[in-house]
C-alpha cells in the first residue's frame, strides 16, 4: 500500500474520531488534507477531478526543488499509533450531552456526563466545562472593562480542571485528548513547561489532532526550546515544524518543509496558504498575489488568511482588487474579525481612516486576540496623528505576541511623531531584530539615528547600508548613503552612492529633485577630478532641466572650457545636497 493510501486511511479515522470528540477545528484541518493529498490518476473520473486544477502550476512556479512522492532517502516514519476505544460505551447519555455541546450549552452537556466514567465521556466534561469558562470569562471581560479594555479575569473552571486532569494523568488513566485538555489548562494557568511535556505525550500518542498541535507550537518561543521536544518522527510533525519554523521567522526553513509535503498533499489549500504567509514575510508580494487568487479559484467562499491578501493589495495600491475582495468577504461572512480586517483596509486606502477603525474595532469584538486588528489600528491611529491611541493599540498587539514586528515598528512610529528618538530607537531595535530583512525598519532607525538629538551619523550610515543588502524597494537608502558621506566630506563614497542611485533611477525611470541632485553632485566632483568628460555628460543632462540648476550647469561647462583651454577655472561654489 502507498504511503498516501496510509495517510487517507488516517485521516479518515482522524476526521471521525476528532468529531465524535467535538474537536471540529482538529476535524476540519484533517480534512482538509484529506482531500489535498494527490489522487490516483487511475482512479479520475469527470466526477472527481476536482483537484486537476491551477495550482499544480502554483506548485511549478514556487517550487525551488524537485519533489518526489515518497519520503527522502533517510526519512522513516514511526508506526502509526493506534487508537484504543473505552472499554466502557456511555451510549445514551454521551449522545444527549454532544446534542448540547452542539448548541454551545456547555454547562448542560457536562451535566449530562456528570456520573459517566469512560474516557471519551471525561474528557466531553471536562472540555464543556473549560468552554464554559471560557464563555463566561468573555462575559465578565465586557462587563468590566469593555470589549476592548485589559482585564484580569480567567476562567473559573481552571484550578478544578487542572485538579482532576492532573489526578487521571498519575493515574494512567487519561487517553491523548485528556492530555490535549491539560496542556491546555496549564497553558492558561501559565505552568509551561509542564504544558510542553504533556502536549507532546499528547501528540506522541495521537498525532492527528492539529488543535494540540497548536498549541504545543505557541509554547515553543525559541528555537531552542523547539529543538528540545521529545517527538516522535510521525509524519504530522513534518506539519508542525513548517508552521513552528514560521512562527520562529526561520522563513526559508518553513518553506522548505511546506515544499516537501506538497509531495504528498498536492493539492492542499493549507499548504499553499502557509507558503503564501512565507513568501509575505519575505515580502514576495507578485508570489503572494499569484497563489491567494488561486486559492479563491479553488476555494471561492473561503475566508481564511483572506486579510493577508488584502495587506499584499494594500500595499500594492491595487484599489479594484481590494474592493472585489472587501465584498466578496462582506457576502461570505461579514462578521469574522477577517472580514472586517479585509474592509477596514479597503477603508484605510480610500483615505477614510475613521471608518477603518470601525471595522477594525469591530474585529475585536468579535475576537481581542486578533493580533491583525490591533496591530492595524494602531497604524490608522498613526495616520489620524492620534499617537496615545496608537501606542495603546501596538501595546494591545505585542503583549499577545511579543514577537510582531509590525507593533514594535508601530511604537517606534508614534513615539516618533512625539519627536522622541530614543524611544523610537528602542522599539525600531526590537522590531529589527524580529525581522532582519525588511529595508524599511533599517531605514527608521537610521533616521532615529540622524535626528539633531541623537546625530550618530556612522551609525546612520551602517542602517541604510543594511536597507540596501535587504532590497530597499523604495529606493531611500542609496541616495540618503550619497549625503551622508557629502556630510562627512567623503566625496569619493559619496560619487559611489550617487552613480549607484543614478543608476537605479535610470532603470526605474524616474525623475525628481533627487535626479537634479545627483547629476550636479556628480558633474562637480568629476569637475573636480579632471575628468572633463564625464563631467561635461552630467552638466549637458542638467541642460535639459529649467531651474538654476540650469545656470548651474552652464557656469560649469564654461568653467571647464576656459580651464581646458588654458585660462584661469571659474570658480564654482559647490552644491550641497
Amino acid at each position: 500500500m502507498s504511503s498516501k493510501e496510509n495517510y487517507r486511511i488516517e485521516l479518515r479515522t482522524a476526521i471521525r474520531q476528532l468529531s465524535d470528540r467535538c474537536l471540529y477545528a482538529a476535524s476540519k484541518w484533517a480534512a482538509e488534507q484529506l482531500v489535498g493529498i494527490e489522487q490516483d490518476p487511475a482512479k479520475f473520473t469527470p466526477a472527481n477531478t476536482r483537484f486537476q486544477r491551477g495550482s499544480s502550476s502554483i506548485r511549478r512556479r514556487f517550487r525551488t526543488n524537485e519533489i518526489t512522492s515518497t519520503p527522502a532517502a533517510g526519512v522513516s516514519y514511526v508506526s502509526t499509533p493506534v487508537m484504543e476505544e473505552d472499554d466502557i460505551v456511555d451510549g445514551d447519555f454521551y449522545l444527549l450531552a454532544k446534542s448540547y455541546f452542539d448548541c454551545r450549552e456547555y454547562r448542560r452537556a457536562a451535566h449530562a456526563l456528570r456520573d459517566q466514567n469512560g474516557k471519551k465521556s471525561v474528557f466531553l466534561r471536562c472540555y464543556a466545562l473549560y468552554l464554559a469558562g471560557e464563555k463566561r470569562k468573555e462575559e465578565e471581560m465586557i462587563e468590566l472593562e469593555g470589549p476592548l479594555g485589559k482585564s484580569d479575569v480567567v476562567n473559573g473552571e481552571l484550578v478544578s480542571l487542572e485538579r482532576e486532569l492532573s489526578t487521571l494523568r498519575k493515574n494512567c488513566t487519561i487517553d491523548p485528548f485528556g492530555l490535549y485538555l491539560y496542556g491546555l489548562v496549564l497553558k492558561d494557568k501559565g505552568s509551561k513547561s509542564l504544558a510542553r511535556t504533556v502536549l507532546v505525550e499528547s501528540v506522541n500518542n495521537y498525532p492527528w489532532n492539529w488543535s494540540a498541535w497548536s498549541e504545543l507550537q505557541s509554547l515553543c518561543t525559541t528555537v531552542d526550546i523547539l529543538t528540545t521536544l521529545n517527538l516522535n518522527n510521525h509524519w504530522m510533525k513534518d506539519f508542525f515544524l513548517a508552521s513552528a519554523y514560521q512562527e520562529l521567522r526561520k522563513h526559508n526553513e518553513s518553506l522548505a518543509k511546506y515544499e516537501y509535503l506538497q509531495g504528498n498533499f498536492a493539492f492542499s489549500n493549507y499548504i499553499q496558504a502557509q507558503i503564501a504567509k512565507a513568501q509575505y514575510s519575505l515580502r514576495e508580494f507578485e508570489q503572494v498575489e499569484a497563489i491567494f487568487e488561486d486559492l479563491l479559484r479553488n476555494d471561492p467562499y473561503r475566508v481564511e488568511d483572506m486579510d493577508m491578501y488584502s495587506n499584499v493589495l494594500y500595499a500594492k495600491e491595487c484599489f479594484s482588487a481590494l474592493s472585489y475582495l472587501a465584498h466578496r468577504v462582506f457576502i461570505t461572512d461579514k462578521y469574522r474579525p477577517e472580514s472586517c480586517c479585509i474592509i477596514g483596509n479597503y477603508y484605510s486606502l480610500k483615505g477614510q481612516h475613521e471608518k477603518s477603525v470601525v471595522y477594525f474595532r469591530r474585529a475585536l469584538k468579535l475576537n481581542r486576540n486578533y493580533l491583525s486588528a490591533w496591530t492595524l489600528m494602531g497604524h490608522e491611529y498613526v495616520e489620524m496623528k492620534n499617537t496615545p491611541a496608537a501606542v495603546e493599540a501596538y501595546r494591545h498587539a505585542v503583549d499577545i505576541n511579543p514577537c510582531d514586528y509590525r507593533a514594535w515598528y508601530g511604537l517606534g512610529q508614534a513615539y516618533e511623531m512625539m519627536s522622541m528618538p530614543f524611544y523610537a530607537l528602542h522599539y525600531f531595535k526590537k522590531s529589527v531584530f524580529l525581522q532582519q530583512n525588511d529595508s524599511r525598519l533599517w531605514i527608521a532607525m537610521a533616521k532615529c539615528y540622524e535626528t539633531d538629538q541623537l546625530h550618530m551619523i556612522e551609525e546612520a550610515i551602517k542602517c541604510y547600508q543594511r536597507a540596501v543588502n535587504c532590497n530597499d524597494r523604495e529606493a531611500i537608502a542609496l541616495h540618503q548613503l550619497a549625503k551622508l558621506h557629502f556630510e562627512l566630506e567623503r566625496s569619493d563614497e559619496a560619487a559611489y552612492y550617487y552613480k549607484k542611485d543614478l543608476e537605479r533611477m535610470e532603470a526605474e525611470d524616474r525623475e525628481g529633485p533627487n535626479m537634479v541632485e545627483t547629476l550636479l553632485f556628480l558633474a562637480q566632483y568629476y569637475r573636480d577630478q579632471k575628468r572633463f568628460e564625464e563631467a561635461e555628460v552630467y552638466c549637458t543632462r542638467l541642460l535639459d532641466y529649467t531651474g538654476p540648476e540650469k545656470e548651474t550647469a552652464k557656469s560649469l561647462l564654461r568653467g571647464m572650457r576656459m580651464e581646458q583651454s588654458g585660462g584661469p577655472s571659474m570658480d564654482v561654489e559647490h552644491f550641497p545636497p
